[in-house]
């Protein structure tokens, strides 16, 4: 069972930067509709008639098949997209299968929801280019913005970590010049933002006041200790 949103093809939605998206369970689907409000046209892919009939209108072609069949695969053209996700995740043998077929058929760019570090090893193992965590990373993010001062935080698997974040008293009213943050912290502040206005980036001649919100880079430790000042 198929459905599309408009009359394009599987062929030209591979063709124009769409993604395949397998597995339609709360991840995927979430994914998927925010591709679609960003823009990006999907293929959706799910065994499951009631989660395929859920979204028809509202994804570029959500499809009905068995992603663990290289022929079904094949036919719906998952060969010709650039991109595809697996997020399939509590059924471990078809996430893995679905992984497999995807990357038989060499699509460039794999990613691949995993639940478990064993799971996550896996689909590493078999080729995956991108193996993502989504609980797991919520989780730790959740955890150092509970423990700290922190709005928002980001790490990168290097140990290096992006923090919004308010800026400590001591350096308010000062150019940033003059602060030697980085010296003395070992971060660096990338961007301001004052009440109601956007981001800017940071420089050298830039001051922060009480009320502004700072973007700092550096470390994971060094900007967790820099967010905790006052």
């Amino acid at each position: 069972m198929s459905y599309r949103k408009d009359g394009r093809s599987l062929a030209k939605s591979a063709h124009s930067g769409g993604v395949v998206v397998i597995g339609l369970g709360r991840f995927g689907m979430s994914l998927a509709l925010e591709l679609m409000n960003g823009g990006t046209e999907v293929l959706g892919v799910d065994a499951d008639r009631k989660v395929v009939q859920s979204l028809a209108g509202q994804l570029t072609h959500v499809v009905e098949a068995d992603s663990t069949d290289e022929d079904a695969m094949r036919q719906l053209s998952v060969h010709e997209f650039d991109r595809a996700v697996i997020g399939v995740g509590t059924d471990l043998e078809a996430s893995i299968l679905s992984a497999s077929v995807v990357l038989t058929l060499e699509v460039p760019h794999v990613w691949a929801k995993a639940i478990s570090n064993a799971h996550a090893r896996i689909l590493t193992q078999i080729g995956v280019h991108h193996v993502v965590r989504p609980e797991h990373d919520m989780g730790k993010r959740v955890a150092h913005l509970v423990r700290g001062r922190m709005i928002d935080y980001i790490e990168f698997d290097d140990g290096y970590a992006l923090v919004k974040t308010r800026p400590p008293q001591s350096i308010h009213g000062i150019r940033l010049g003059d602060t030697h943050i980085r010296s003395k912290y070992g971060v660096t502040i990338v961007g301001v933002k004052r009440s109601g206005e956007d981001f800017t980036y940071a420089t050298t001649e830039t001051v922060v006041n009480d009320g502004d919100l700072v973007i700092v880079s550096g470390a994971r430790d060094m900007v967790e200790r820099f967010s905790e000042l006052s």
